[in-house]
């Protein structure tokens, strides 16, 4: 009854934020408030009544712990590889130099460094960058992350809308010219990458058509060539999995005793096979979903969207470490998170998954 509940109510108030955002209305922050009140309200009550108390707080600590050793790791690495962030082709005088040295504490024992990052980390301070000149590593990553969200749910709706279907009409459909024709496409879509794709959509759709806007990240017009690059591969990672997870379903025993029934093609299709199928689909769908979420660099970068990925390559470029810092904490966050959301569809599709 929960899961019944929550599960049409929490879906219904994304598909609504997800509508408003696509056509630039504004979003209020009691909405908002709404959203966050239904989604952590009625996952802590279903936590409860499945029994997932003690795994769920298990999962929060060890994603502490996880976040933990990525941002030690990746302060101890940019501390011991060679160069430093203020190394470039036109040597600064020592002067400079030891003032911006100075500045940044980079003149303090690494230790101390540590300790001093940890500290302000535990307060929510990532630091100012180095590159861009009084800016707050949260304020960059704050000013280009909706974008990056943004573009990425887009083009997760499009690889779910896309995917699922055609795996499952292709399983169903074994053999068939359907079954051809959707794997076709799907290795396709895994095979041309991005940067080949977006071009062609860019000269067919925005040249010659004259459908969409070739650049920029201003309203709908520009939203549809970007999600549709960025959501085409997932769609056919999605589709080729769904279809391996159908054929898979079909061949159990429960499905030859719903065929013995008399049951119609329509009721085992959508009953029996489409739910257990998707369990497969939702244990890609944690890594997946953070991946596209973050955006993808070259997609920013071809239909120039400003987006976080491209901070992420530019800082490790500039060796700008809050930065680098910043936006990796931030990726390893997001996956930990899309992980732990997979594992609790997982349960409110398959009612005998009991986690511990």
């Amino acid at each position: 009854m929960i899961a019944r509940a929550w599960g049409p109510a929490v879906l219904g108030l994304f598909v609504l934020a997800v509508v408003m955002s696509f056509f630039n209305f504004e979003i209020s922050k009691w909405q908002w408030m709404l959203n966050g009140v239904v989604f952590f309200g009625g996952a802590v009550v279903f936590t409860i009544s499945r029994g997932m108390t003690f795994f769920v707080v298990k999962r929060l600590f060890e994603t502490v712990f996880v976040v933990w050793m990525i941002a030690s790791l990746t302060f101890i690495l940019l501390r011991v590889l060679p160069g430093g962030p203020f190394d470039s082709e036109k040597a600064l005088p020592p002067e400079v130099l030891a003032n911006l040295a100075k500045k940044y504490h980079l003149n303090d024992s690494v230790p101390k460094q540590y300790l001093d990052y940890m500290v302000d980390l535990l307060h929510g301070d990532l630091g100012q960058s180095y590159k861009y000149i009084g800016r707050d590593t949260s304020a960059i990553i704050a000013e280009s992350l909706p974008s990056s969200v943004q573009l990425g749910i887009y083009a997760l709706l499009i690889s779910y809308i896309v995917g699922i279907p055609a795996g499952v009409l292709a399983g169903w459909k074994q053999g068939s010219k359907t079954d051809f024709a959707a794997m076709f496409l799907a290795i396709s879509g895994v095979s041309l990458p991005s940067f080949l794709m977006a071009p062609i959509f860019i000269m067919v759709f925005c040249f010659w058509l004259g459908w969409f806007e070739p650049a920029l990240w201003e309203g709908p017009g520009y939203y549809v060539l970007p999600m549709v690059v960025l959501g085409l591969r997932p769609a056919a990672v999605i589709a080729r999995l769904t279809r391996a997870s159908v054929l898979e379903v079909i061949h159990s025993d429960y499905i030859r005793t719903a065929k013995a029934k008399g049951l119609d093609s329509r009721t085992i299709l959508f009953k029996h096979v489409l739910r257990n199928s998707l369990i497969p689909v939702l244990t890609l769908s944690g890594p997946l979903a953070a991946g596209v979420l973050t955006g993808s660099f070259v997609i920013e970068q071809i239909f120039a969207i400003p987006g976080i990925a491209k901070h992420l390559v530019l800082s490790v470029t500039n060796r700008d470490y809050p930065l680098i810092l910043g936006t990796t904490l931030l990726f390893s966050v997001m996956l930990v998170i899309a992980n732990l959301v997979t594992d609790f569809l997982m349960a409110v599709i398959d009612p005998r998954v009991k986690m511990i």
